[in-house]
């Protein structure tokens, strides 16, 4: 990867999962890092191994004081700020028809909104060294629609959109900003799916690869679009799902949304 040693990421949701996969491969590629998470516990031993390169900053997405505190955390920290990695993110499972609407407005609140704001200043922070590049996790759900999930669907969607939004706005100052919609990927908010036979066989009959990604696979490609490689590459969405896409979401109309196995973990 071309053009990362000694450039500055923020990272939200760094604490685990996808975010916490990338935020360990920017630093293999020489890149200081802000983690921004609710919780950062998950991270102590890269700060141990990588002093100085890591920093921590506690806060929500939802949360616009937190979200420019970390931007400033990682300017003050480190000088600029030259990419952003905007993970973050919550599931709130229900049928329409049952959905208590707090529930639907907190997943915006986290998965879209949350990500707006990540947008704004990042790249208002990027702007004032002269550019920089924002990747957004959004989800296959983006394309493809859940039983159950309407909310987060809905938000993943907006994100997909809002990041082309973003790209078409921002190019004027320098900043490339691309999406990626990740299929079922083996991270803590999947672990009931991935531990019951017969949802996660469901799932995997979709899967031509027949199995979930490990977060390291999807860090991978995120990376590789804030790089030099993905220098032309602005506006786009890529699918990281194992081919899942092309097959179509399984019906899980018979399983009860009561069922632990189908209640994603926050």
């Amino acid at each position: 990867m071309k053009g990362l040693n000694g450039k500055t990421a923020m990272v939200t949701g760094g604490g685990s999962g996808i975010g916490k996969a990338i935020v360990e491969h920017l630093l293999e590629y020489g890149a200081n890092v802000v983690s921004m998470d609710l919780n950062n516990s998950g991270l102590s031993e890269l700060m141990e191994k990588n002093p100085g390169r890591l920093v921590g900053v506690d806060g929500s997405v939802s949360n616009e004081e937190d979200v420019k505190r970390a931007v400033e955390t990682a300017v003050e920290k480190f000088g600029q700020l030259n990419f952003g990695f905007n993970v973050a993110g919550i599931v709130k499972t229900e049928l329409i028809i049952k959905q208590d609407v707090e529930d639907w407005k907190k997943t915006l609140d986290v998965d879209l909104i949350g990500v707006f704001l990540c947008i704004k200043h990042e790249a208002r922070a990027m702007r004032n060294n002269g550019g920089g590049a924002i990747v957004n996790i959004a989800s296959l759900n983006a394309h493809v629609p859940m039983i159950y999930g309407s909310a987060y669907v809905a938000a993943k969607a907006g994100v997909e959109m809002l990041s082309k939004n973003a790209a078409l706005e921002l190019a004027h100052y320098g900043i490339r900003v691309n999406s990626i919609l990740p299929g079922l990927i083996a991270t803590p908010i999947n672990t009931n799916v991935l531990n019951d036979e017969v949802t996660y066989g469901k799932f995997k009959e979709r899967i031509p690869l027949n199995r979930a990604a490990k977060p390291d696979e999807i860090a991978e490609p995120a990376i590789f679009l804030v790089s030099e490689n993905a220098s032309y590459v602005n506006g786009t969405s890529l699918v990281v799902d194992g081919g899942w896409e092309i097959t179509g979401y399984p019906n899980l109309a018979d399983l009860s949304s009561e069922d632990s196995a189908f209640n994603f973990a926050d």
